[in-house]
């Protein structure tokens, strides 16, 4: 049977790019091993924030209520009962999941459960059927590798969305945005908890002004980091429950692998060229072998599910003749810490490193009416313009909301927008995304509230 477009994994790349090529027409299948949706449907985006959700509430009520005019609640007898948060989340994840096989069946995508192998540059074989395509679509994902060695107190994160019991001593590894969500996830819960990092920092892609003030968050919440530090390391000096680093003796019931992911690469007859274990892409997601493309987490470009689905619709719209770039500074990366955090754009360091005299405006939330009445005043809004024609050049959000404010920043950033565009929208009051507009006067020196 042939194709026009064969995709391989049904991710949050795979499967957009599954629906918008049946859309226009093309003929298409979406091969899967596993679940539809993938990690970031079944195990990852999805669940994790249902699972943050319930701990924000709980945190709410249990810190809060009578500032809120709630009484009777007996803080003693509070509690949070992880089993029926996981159930909550399973039906959030399992609503989506038959909302992507519906989109994909309506949409006339054949789906088709195994494991591919690409056997030549327009052939995948899989449960014993040759498949022929003009075009190959790898979107397999990716998984954080195993230990050296193993222990039972090893869990993946797939793992965690299960009816268990939760320790009471909790570590962590890894040091991008799942760690440090997960991380502070189950501090919320009262659980106490170590955040190990490989690197001498977290999130990476973060501007080191977010990074700050992440680690103060840290502190606050009382969550222990230790830096240079991997799985591995921690696991050579774990034994009873502890683990001795440096000196440190560190409680651990749990150690949660949120390793930096690696590439999971398809069954191939076909030699790809690789760059650090990822499939080496170029500026349209082609690999080295022409008609074959690679998005989301297997070409290593991004780990975020947003950036490979538009990864994902880039190829299908370069199939059809529709040219288009992809421009990564332009797409956000957000963080569901508490709070929230977000950015976009270009960072103060690589600004400096590119000679780009720029501007800060900041604006705080502790100003803004809209997160009084919510309870909060934790957070900004910091804006990086351009100072010869006041361009915006990068935005970076702490706030209760920041992974929904960003999406006004990716506005700014596709309009290539200048800070006086800004100050000049109109936004609703009372509304959080005011200290937008505030942070634009500021930055031609007439913040209103400030």
């Amino acid at each position: 049977m042939k194709f026009d477009v064969i995709i391989i994994g049904s991710g949050p790349a795979g499967y957009v790019a599954a629906i918008r090529a049946g859309q226009v027409g093309l003929k298409t299948a979406i091969i899967e091993k596993g679940k539809i949706g993938g990690m970031c449907l079944n195990w990852g985006c999805i669940p994790s924030k249902a699972l943050i959700e319930s701990a924000k509430l709980y945190r709410k009520i249990s810190k809060d209520a009578a500032k809120f005019g709630i009484e009777g609640i007996d803080k003693k007898s509070l509690s949070f009962n992880y089993a029926k948060a996981v159930k909550r989340a399973d039906v959030i994840v399992t609503r989506l999941t038959s909302g992507v096989e519906f989109l994909l069946k309506k949409n006339g995508v054949e789906v088709i459960k195994g494991e591919a192998k690409i056997t030549s540059e327009n052939t995948v074989t899989v449960n014993n059927r040759n498949l022929e395509a003009g075009n190959i679509i790898i979107a397999t994902g990716s998984k954080s590798p195993k230990p050296e060695n193993t222990s039972e107190v090893v869990v993946e994160v797939n793992d965690l969305f299960t009816d268990r019991e939760i320790p009471e001593h909790i570590v962590v590894a890894g040091y991008d945005a799942v760690a440090v969500e997960l991380a502070q996830l189950f501090s919320v819960l009262g659980k106490k908890v170590t955040l190990i990092s490989p690197t001498d920092t977290l999130i990476p892609l973060a501007d080191p002004y977010l990074f700050d003030h992440l680690v103060s968050n840290f502190k606050k919440q009382k969550i222990n980091i230790v830096y240079n530090t991997t799985l591995d390391d921690a696991l050579a000096a774990y034994a009873n429950h502890m683990i001795d680093l440096n000196g440190e003796s560190i409680k651990c019931n749990m150690l949660i692998n949120a390793s930096h992911r690696k590439a999971t690469l398809p069954a191939s007859d076909v030699n790809f060229d690789q760059e650090n274990g990822f499939l080496k892409t170029d500026e349209d997601c082609e690999t080295s072998v022409h008609n074959i493309y690679a998005v989301g987490d297997v070409n290593g470009k991004s780990r975020f599910a947003h950036i490979g689905s538009a990864q994902g619709l880039h190829v299908i719209n370069k199939i059809k003749g529709v040219r288009q770039k992809l421009d990564l500074k332009k797409y956000p990366i957000n963080m569901y810490s508490i709070p929230e955090m977000a950015q976009i754009g270009y960072t103060e360091p690589e600004l400096k490193a590119d000679g780009v005299d720029y501007k800060i405006s900041e604006f705080p939330l502790s100003a803004n009416g809209k997160a009084m009445t919510e309870g909060t005043n934790e957070g900004f809004v910091r804006i990086l313009s351009d100072t010869k024609y006041g361009e915006v050049m990068g935005v970076q959000i702490v706030a209760p909301h920041a992974t929904d404010m960003i999406a006004e920043a990716s506005a700014y950033m596709q309009l290539e927008s200048t800070i006086y565009d800004v100050a000049n929208t109109v936004h609703a009051h009372p509304t959080i995304s005011e200290v937008f507009m505030e942070a634009g006067f500021e930055a031609v020196d007439k913040a209103i509230h400030k």
